[in-house]
């Protein structure tokens, strides 16, 4: 049976795509990034397109969206952590 894969994220530079990948790969999650060899072929077209999207299975989606709202919090260098 295939698995099925969900958008758990959307970039619309490479790079930033890349990164995101990356954290979620390295916290043992399965992600993909689709869309990114498209988006960088004209100027604008990432955007156009609607992003670069980073993919993970559907049993993953839960985990990988906590971390990704994790890694947009700004964190706070007050001193107190």
């Amino acid at each position: 049976m295939p698995m099925s894969f969900v958008t758990v994220y959307t970039a619309f530079s490479a790079a930033d795509a890349q990164l995101v990948c990356s954290r979620l790969s390295a916290s043992g999650l399965n992600a993909e990034v689709t869309d990114e060899i498209a988006s960088m072929s004209m100027e604008g077209y990432s955007v156009a397109a609607g992003g670069i999207r980073i993919n993970v299975p559907e049993e993953e989606a839960d985990a990988a969206r906590a971390l990704v709202n994790d890694l947009a919090q700004p964190e706070v260098l007050d001193g107190s952590a």
